[in-house]
């Protein structure tokens, strides 16, 4: 019986505003480089992965400001290359600048609200797992969420991300369940798929694109109102 779910922030709750993908076109318009929003958009969960297992290789926040600037640029040609754009380094590294010091909002997707109001409704213990280096609180205020939300683990406070078992073994422990007893619902396979079922809970990927249609391993939702039926 599922007594808990547990669910990413970025891309599964909410999404930013203007789109990532928007904002990189913007960025590369800058250096004369025609892109395509989709492709990058498609981009985005390779250079998400990217950056999840250099995070897992050697935690970015602890890196100093030289070896952060290197990842971040080798970070932007891993995403670039994965949309079929070639740069150099410097080149990438100037990209990255430009879209750091972009603006952005936040919205939430349209089946958020509804599906976390209709499970809290029954009982369900529900928790915010997000790989941020910074307290995400003010982003759930913000958003209206955090009433609907029983805890808010931040990765930077709890010290380490997903897929870290540490940071699901402490939402397991503030839920007060067991693995088994708990879902965890996130966009990128490699830290939410791979870090919740590396602590026995069961991983759903909230695929909102239509990325991984032919992923068969785990259960697979494009919208947060299918995960209902494998709940309640």
């Amino acid at each position: 019986m599922i007594r808990a779910v547990f669910l990413d922030m970025f891309n599964t709750l909410c999404h930013f505003h203007p789109l990532r993908e928007e904002r990189q076109v913007h960025c590369l318009a800058e250096e004369n480089i025609v892109a395509n929003v989709d492709a990058l958009r498609h981009a985005y969960l390779k250079g998400d992965e990217h950056w999840a297992r250099e995070n897992e290789r050697w935690p970015i926040n602890d890196r100093d400001a030289e070896a952060l600037r290197q990842f971040h640029a080798e970070y932007e040609q891993v995403l670039l290359a994965a949309a079929g754009i070639e740069v150099s380094l410097e080149q990438a590294a100037r990209i990255y600048q430009h879209y750091h010091h972009t603006e952005w909002g936040l919205l939430l997707y349209d089946d958020v609200l509804p599906t976390l109001e209709q499970l809290r409704s029954r009982g369900i213990t529900l928790g915010l797992i997000s790989n941020i280096d910074r307290d995400v609180t003010p982003y759930c205020n913000n958003l209206k969420l955090t009433p609907l939300l029983d805890f808010i683990l931040s990765s930077c406070l709890v010290g380490a991300e997903k897929p870290d078992p540490r940071i699901f073994q402490t939402a397991l422990e503030l839920a007060g369940v067991l693995p088994e007893e708990a879902l965890h619902v996130g966009d990128q396979y490699y830290a939410d798929v791979t870090g919740a079922r590396g602590v026995g809970i069961q991983p759903v990927l909230i695929d909102r694109l239509g990325a991984y249609l032919d992923l068969n391993d785990c259960i697979r939702v494009q919208r947060l109102d299918e995960i209902t039926k494998y709940v309640l």
